[in-house]
């Protein structure tokens, strides 16, 4: 099982690191990807994502090493963004793959659920030139629920 776990303070483009992820692992039945962007509704000018090196990284480390025990993959991928984004910018990439579907969809999943809800970012937005701190929705602490 290969895991590849990147944190990054520029730009991505999924397809780029998607694509030779896939290639890495010959053989694989499923892959399945999730791409979270900065939206652009609601009148959102810019998303910033701070955190704590220190945590943040081995925190993300340790993710994919439960979500790797956890499901039957043949590799994993999680790239997170940090520092300021405009709307339509990628956030975050998670990309599993397996011998068969499943396990691949429930992986990314599960890391996602565990990266919106128990994770080392703390987020704010601008809107109308003024920024405010984002907490997670009970729906984001319902979902992180559902896998203990």
């Amino acid at each position: 099982m290969a895991k590849d776990v990147r944190l990054l303070t520029e730009p991505f483009v999924p397809g780029a690191l998607v694509g030779p992820f896939t290639d890495a692992h010959p053989g694989l039945g499923g892959v399945c990807t999730f791409v979270g962007e900065v939206r652009g509704d609601d009148a959102v000018e810019a998303l910033e994502l701070s955190h704590y090196e220190r945590l943040t990284l081995p925190g993300m480390e340790s993710l994919a090493d439960e979500t790797l025990a956890r499901f039957e993959l043949m590799g994993l991928l999680i790239v997170h963004r940090v520092g300021a984004m405009l709307p339509g910018e990628p956030i975050v990439l998670v990309s599993a793959c397996a011998r068969h579907r499943r396990p691949a969809i429930q992986a990314v999943d599960f890391a996602m659920d565990n990266l919106k809800s128990n994770a080392w970012f703390w987020k704010r937005e601008k809107r109308g030139g003024e920024w405010s701190w984002i907490e997670p929705r009970p729906e984001d602490h319902a979902d992180l629920a559902r896998w203990k």
